[in-house]
């Protein structure tokens, strides 16, 4: 029987405990686990390469994505590290040029010493994508939305390119959730999340996740996964499974309060631009109609006539938003990209594709959303 999300999220991939009939997951907290034999066990020989509260996640997220296999990492940013692996000197990556920058500092100052070549393009055209496509080209890596300008990118035009080329196709997938996007149904290979994010939802968890259908590509990806380390603990694991129960509600919420607050926004004298897919006139708003299922708690926005000191000075008046790395929590946060989660990328670079100074992310939560408005008034002034 094939269940609905709301059902995958709360069920998929865990079954009672056999041993005491627990409902739920148990943290199975051990290192090592003990063997009838040599080599004779019962699936589970050493948790850094499986664990059963682990094994519990990983299911639970394949079966969101509509994936038949899943893997937790320690962070996203081990889950990026180890699909780099699959790459080769002299090999390239074309990437989005509206990137988030802990995936800019590791395609940069790390993988590209090694002789892997990064090409940054405008995804959000499909075509340019292809364009950008050579011999040597063994990866498209994209962000869509993208963080922290909200750039669409069309995962299924950008998966025919990849397709026709016999290219590798990632999709990360962060700041949408799998909730209101599945990129492997529409053509990509592997998905990436932070799953710090929405999918665990509650800020109190560092983890990453790759899902993907392609067994000898699992194979591959658990080969490294397992021999590099970057696993999470099981108490992390048991943690996101219990966000995962909620995900579809937290989403309706974010969904509902973003549109809220980008609507509250736009056309505020004290706001220059505001990005958020769900208006019409978003370069990629029809990409998103087509491909999504709502258009996220993720906000943009650009402060008329602030300079770097003045939205310092706004960015740390907020009482019910907390200024903050990160996004995708319950509780709402305002970010300065430029110098906190994009300050790895050099600032001509940055400011090229619109991430200026005077720039802010919201990661709106699903606290009262007129407890927000009315904090964004005593920050902002009324419209």
């Amino acid at each position: 029987m094939e269940y609905k999300f709301a059902t995958k999220a709360i069920h998929a991939g865990q079954e009672a405990d056999p041993a005491t009939g627990a409902v739920m997951t148990p943290i199975y907290q051990t290192s090592t686990y003990k063997q009838a034999s040599p080599g004779e066990h019962k699936g589970f020989e050493y948790s850094r390469g499986t664990n059963p509260t682990r094994q519990a996640l990983e299911g639970c997220l394949a079966a969101l994505e509509n994936g038949k296999f899943g893997l937790a990492f320690a962070s996203g940013m081990a889950a990026t590290d180890t699909v780099l692996r699959l790459l080769k000197p002299g090999d390239e990556v074309l990437t989005g040029d509206d990137l988030y920058g802990g995936s800019y500092r590791i395609f940069t100052k790390v993988y590209a010493q090694y002789g892997i070549n990064f090409v940054f393009v405008d995804t959000s055209d499909a075509h340019a994508v292809e364009e950008a496509i050579t011999e040597k080209t063994k990866l498209i890596w994209v962000e869509t939305p993208t963080n922290p300008t909200l750039k669409l990118a069309d995962i299924a035009a950008i998966g025919e390119v990849a397709k026709k080329y016999e290219i590798l196709y990632v999709v990360d997938n962060t700041f949408a959730s799998p909730y209101l996007q599945n990129p492997l149904d529409l053509g990509a290979d592997i998905v990436m999340h932070s799953a710090t994010k929405y999918l665990n939802g509650h800020s109190d968890v560092v983890m990453g996740a790759l899902v993907l259908n392609d067994e000898a590509l699992y194979k591959q990806l658990w080969f490294y996964y397992n021999a590099c380390g970057g696993t999470p603990g099981p108490q992390d694991a048991f943690l996101v499974l219990r966000g995962l129960k909620t995900l579809h509600v937290r989403m309706r919420a974010h969904c509902e309060n973003g549109r809220k607050v980008a609507e509250f926004l736009k056309g505020h004298p004290k706001v220059e631009r505001v990005y958020w897919p769900g208006f019409s006139d978003h370069p990629g708003h029809e990409i998103a109609q087509k491909q999504m299922r709502d258009f996220g708690g993720m906000v943009s926005i650009v402060l008329k006539d602030a300079d770097l000191q003045e939205t310092f000075r706004i960015a740390s008046r907020f009482k019910v938003f907390t200024l903050a790395e990160s996004l995708g929590g319950v509780e709402s946060l305002v970010n300065h990209p430029a110098t906190m989660t994009h300050g790895s990328i050099p600032k001509e670079v940055r400011e090229s594709v619109g991430v200026v100074d005077n720039l802010l992310r919201l990661s709106v939560g699903i606290e009262d959303g007129d407890d927000l408005i009315a904090d964004l008034e005593q920050v902002l002034g009324e419209r």
